[in-house]
């Protein structure tokens, strides 16, 4: 695990990113100083403390999704403390009254009422997305292979849900083995290779690593399909088998281009550079 210092309003926030499971865990006790406007995180964690109190009385789940992992505290230890998902957290926040939290209230609002609307039509949410990588420069052909690939993803982790596999961790081993089968390395070098940390490799694949994932995870459903795969043991021999079979064609098509389809290319926002010349005043 990563331990990362993130900032909200001028004050730090501690935070920890699970590669196994791609889940980026924040402080509790850190958000709920700074929404409450605590002096110190003891009296943070006082407040913690009661609101928790509070939501197991109405048989909140919120409680029970939180867990503890070890984090700097104060005096440079690593302690135990509360963390929660950016899902868990924002529901958190919903029982804070604070003003610092009205803007974040509001938005989830917002995207309540468009999951609602999204929901009637699912066509509406496909709408957004495309919008969205096209204001992140996204090509016509990348997006459509994008909407294409994450179809074929779907359905494979439709069919894993119905055949004894766990959300998280298990849907995390299994995508790892159908990626280092038909790349040749694992999620988590790719990611390095292309220079990410928390960000979704699959909106940093170029357009023939989208088609090699999709034909990976296609051939993957296939095969469990066929063989009526069920539990781990099972669907790991498929997702073995189809990342197997991406892998022969992605080696037939180096051998043929002469160039690597696995990219380190990526669509991060090159840094702004600094302007020649320019001095600080007293310089």
């Amino acid at each position: 695990m990563k331990i990362l210092p993130t900032d909200f309003d001028g004050q730090a926030i501690r935070r920890v990113y699970d590669e196994g499971t791609e889940t980026w865990w924040f402080s509790v006790i850190d958000v709920v100083q700074v929404l409450t406007q605590q002096a110190n995180d003891l009296t943070a964690r006082k407040y913690w403390n009661q609101l928790k109190r509070r939501l197991d009385k109405e048989g909140s789940q919120l409680v029970t999704n939180c867990h503890q992992l070890k984090m700097p505290a104060a005096d440079g230890r690593l302690r135990l403390t509360d963390v929660a998902t950016a899902e868990s957290l924002l529901r958190i926040v919903q029982s804070v009254p604070s003003p610092k939290a009205e803007p974040i209230k509001l938005w989830l609002a917002k995207v309540g009422y468009e999951r609602m609307q999204e929901m009637a039509d699912p066509a509406l949410s496909l709408d957004r997305a495309r919008q969205t990588w096209q204001l992140h420069g996204r090509s016509d052909p990348w997006i459509q292979q994008r909407m294409t690939g994450q179809e074929t993803r779907n359905k494979l982790t439709d069919y894993w849900s119905a055949h004894d596999i766990k959300t998280g961790r298990e849907f995390a081993i299994l995508t790892n083995i159908i990626h280092q089968e038909w790349a040749g390395v694992s999620v988590k070098a790719h990611k390095q290779a292309k220079g990410l940390s928390s960000h979704n490799l699959r909106d940093h694949m170029t357009e023939a690593e989208l088609i090699f994932t999709a034909l990976a995870e296609l051939s993957t459903r296939q095969i469990a399909q066929s063989t009526e795969a069920t539990g781990m043991a099972e669907n790991s021999s498929a997702a073995q088998a189809g990342g197997g079979i991406a892998r022969g064609a992605r080696q037939q098509l180096e051998r043929k281009t002469g160039k690597p389809v696995v990219s380190a290319d990526n669509y991060l926002r090159p840094p702004v550079p600094k302007k020649v010349g320019s001095r600080n005043k007293g310089e």
